[in-house]
């Protein structure tokens, strides 16, 4: 592996938890440091991966079955990991995603109830060895959130959906946090934006620095 491969960040969490905000804030914050840095979103990234994107947040498709809606999130991963996030990697660009995998597990898994495994078996597939260096989880309560997302405009396909599946999301998110300490870090996004934004920027210092996160 290049010795000089950028680092991999990804921002989660549910709805209304500030992560687009965030993530601007943090590129800067970076690139105040010298670090080369762009800055992508799931599903989306590139074009095609953003004509999926399209097909997967329209309500005019509200009964996708989970198993098409699984498989499109990979296909679009598939896509924006090798026309976008690797060569970035591979160039020495710091790489930082507005959800990746873990969102899968949190919104197909725990929200849709399909299979962990099953889950797994893709990530394996199209990601390889290929895992974020640094998750930052945004945590915050579902109906607050909820609030905060539906008060931006018209609901997407996702943001339509019932409190008890974000309820699921968040749970998801939680236990992935619990059980891989160390690369996620858990930031309440209930706090003012400057205080999430100084929580993040300490989350990746360790990383500034050369050192894997703790």
């Amino acid at each position: 592996m290049n010795r000089h491969r950028g680092r991999f960040i990804t921002l989660e969490g549910g709805e209304g938890a500030g992560k687009s905000t965030q993530v601007d804030g943090l590129r800067r914050f970076l690139e105040q440091q010298g670090i080369t840095v762009i800055t992508t979103r799931e599903p989306g990234g590139t074009p095609v991966a953003e004509a999926i994107r399209g097909l997967l947040l329209s309500t005019d498709h509200p009964a996708m079955h989970p198993d098409t809606e699984l498989l499109l999130m990979f296909a679009a991963r598939a896509e924006h990991l090798r026309t976008l996030i690797l060569p970035a990697l591979e160039a020495g660009t710091w790489v930082i995603c507005d959800r990746f995998t873990d969102a899968t597990y949190a919104y197909q898994g725990g929200g849709r109830g399909l299979d962990m495994g099953r889950i797994a078996v893709l990530e394996n597939w199209v990601q390889g060895a290929v895992r974020p260096d640094l998750t930052l989880l945004l945590d915050m309560e579902v109906r607050a959130g909820l609030a905060r997302a539906r008060g931006r405009g018209e609901a997407d396909r996702f943001e339509q959906e019932t409190v008890a599946f974000f309820e699921r999301v968040r749970g998801a998110y939680l236990e992935r946090a619990r059980l891989d300490l160390g690369r996620y870090r858990v930031i309440d996004a209930a706090q003012p934006v400057e205080a999430v934004a100084g929580a993040l920027q300490a989350a990746v210092t360790p990383l500034l620095e050369g050192r894997t996160p703790t």
